[in-house]
């Protein structure tokens, strides 16, 4: 097992922090110092202390490192909208250069387990040309894939999956998220899925009430990460 990855989804609101919570938990169940990192987030809400996201706050709850917020979320936005979108309303200039320094030292505190997690998909635009899938080259980690599983999914993870490749990168894994229960022949996607993606299934998480990091690491298996 690698001891940093970087997490992205098939799409946004597939679950990638619920299913980063689970897998940090699951680490620190197994005895692993963790540590994360959400370089970007919009969507985040004023407090006393500043701009905060409730993805990153949950990733810093299962994070044994301890790190401030700003470390662990350097670039937070108000609106709910694209990042690009945000920073440019902001008056902000989002590049890979921006976000590289600041994940570079969550990952010299180097935890056994590190998770750096994206915004929306693999493609999700910054400043320019910059993507936050740059980011991720940049930093030279082996990406943990979560399919949100509804319909539409199977092109949306073999897409990421080959997008993923070309960009030099290796898949380690993938997350079922089961947000779409009631999917038409559920089963036969989801073999499609393991038959098609190169990479082993780390977990199926079904639709829960309360999706805890504990519940969702119960229904994850870290130890076929490579």
């Amino acid at each position: 097992m690698s001891p940093a990855y970087f997490i992205t989804g098939t799409d946004t609101d597939v679950g990638k922090t619920t299913v980063a919570a689970g897998l940090l938990y699951a680490a620190r169940a197994a005895g692993l110092s963790t540590a994360a990192g959400k370089p970007v987030a919009s969507g985040c809400e004023i407090t006393p202390q500043g701009l905060r996201n409730a993805d990153a706050l949950a990733l810093m709850a299962e994070s044994s490192i301890k790190l401030s917020y700003d470390e662990v979320n350097p670039i937070a936005f108000e609106p709910a909208i694209a990042p690009h979108i945000a920073a440019r309303e902001a008056g902000v200039v989002l590049t890979v250069r921006s976000l590289l320094g600041p994940m570079q030292q969550i990952l010299a505190r180097q935890a056994d387990f590190t998770l750096i997690e994206g915004a929306g998909g693999w493609r999700v635009p910054l400043s320019g040309q910059d993507s936050l899938s740059d980011l991720a080259q940049a930093l030279d980690l082996p990406v943990i894939l979560v399919v949100g599983v509804r319909l539409g999914c199977i092109s949306h993870a073999l897409l990421t999956a080959e997008a993923i490749a070309r960009d030099g990168l290796q898949l380690a894994g993938w997350v079922a998220n089961i947000i779409g229960p009631k999917t038409s022949r559920l089963e036969e996607n989801l073999a499609t899925l393991a038959e098609r993606l190169p990479a082993p299934c780390l977990g199926r998480v079904p639709k829960l009430k309360s999706a805890s990091a504990q519940s969702v690491a119960e229904y994850l298996q870290l130890d076929l990460l490579d």
